[in-house]
């Protein structure tokens, strides 16, 4: 049988990228399909993205993931949109179809799956802290899958009041602004608490987002998009108050999912890739 030493390649961009694991769970899953494919993880600063974007259409790469601070910038460098991709205005999963590459957003998906394993999102308002955009894409998910009203806490108002916006406009959910001054208290008639900004990525793992945790009432479910670890301080503080939780880890797994079969064609196992994070200790 002849040899193929020719290896289909896929990676990320981000910065910081070092604690990113994506690469072990989606390696894991090109093995488990058969697949001689890698998937390589790579630190890209906001002044360079346009040259890794093109490095990857001229390396031929099929698809690549947008992390932070690149999921918003990085659609100027892409041909198309997909239509979620479009409604979030943020992209973290590009595929390349022909000789295009088309951005899609695999964030609020994979989230909105990874929520169903622990509670069903329609019909609950929920909180979700940040207006980046994991937070852009995560809302609009959410709206999509039947939560009524949400609410946008985030520091910068310009921001927030553009997400709100975009919900209110473009979805079915009705959405307000709240300003995150100080310990951020949270109304006991949420039912979905999510916190999507940046605040406990590595390398600063400890850190709490500002949240009043005497707040949070058993019948909350608490969400935390940050995966490593995906214990997060937040997350202990929810379980200690008797509340559900769904790690940033089942997200970032499902989202895996979602992205492998758009460059692939093909369904990964979620238990594989979820196990080979657990082997590293996360």
């Amino acid at each position: 049988m002849p040899h193929d030493f020719l290896q289909a390649l896929t990676g990320s961009f981000a910065m910081p990228a070092a604690e990113n694991p994506t690469v072990v769970m989606v390696e894991a899953a090109f093995r488990q399909l058969g697949l001689n494919w890698r998937y390589i993880n790579c630190e890209v600063p906001p002044e360079r993205l346009g040259d890794a974007v093109r490095g990857a259409r001229a390396m031929g790469w099929r698809g690549f993931n947008c992390s932070i601070p690149h999921k918003v910038a990085v659609i100027e460098h892409l041909d198309e949109l997909g239509e979620s991709a479009r409604i979030i205005g943020a992209v973290n999963t590009i595929v390349r179809r022909g000789d295009r590459l088309v951005g899609e957003n695999t964030d609020g998906q994979g989230f909105v799956q990874a929520l169903r394993a622990v509670c069903e999102p329609a019909g609950q308002d929920a909180v979700v802290f940040g207006a980046g955009g994991a937070a852009r894409a995560v809302a609009v998910e959410l709206a999509l899958a039947g939560v009524p009203r949400i609410d946008i806490v985030n520091r910068g108002r310009e921001r927030g009041e553009a997400l709100v916006a975009l919900l209110n406009a473009r979805t079915p959910a009705e959405a307000r602004f709240l300003p995150w001054n100080g310990s951020f208290r949270i109304r006991p008639a949420t039912g979905l608490v999510v916190h999507a900004s940046s605040v406990g990525l590595y390398p600063d793992v400890e850190a709490m987002p500002d949240i009043d945790t005497d707040s949070l009432q058993p019948h909350m479910v608490v969400a935390d998009g940050i995966h490593n670890p995906p214990l997060t301080r937040l997350l202990r503080a929810a379980r200690s108050r008797g509340c559900r939780t769904a790690d940033g880890l089942g997200m970032l797994v499902n989202q895996g999912v979602i992205g492998i079969r758009h460059w692939t064609g093909r369904d990964p196992d979620p238990q594989v890739m979820r196990q080979a994070l657990l082997d590293l200790g996360l």
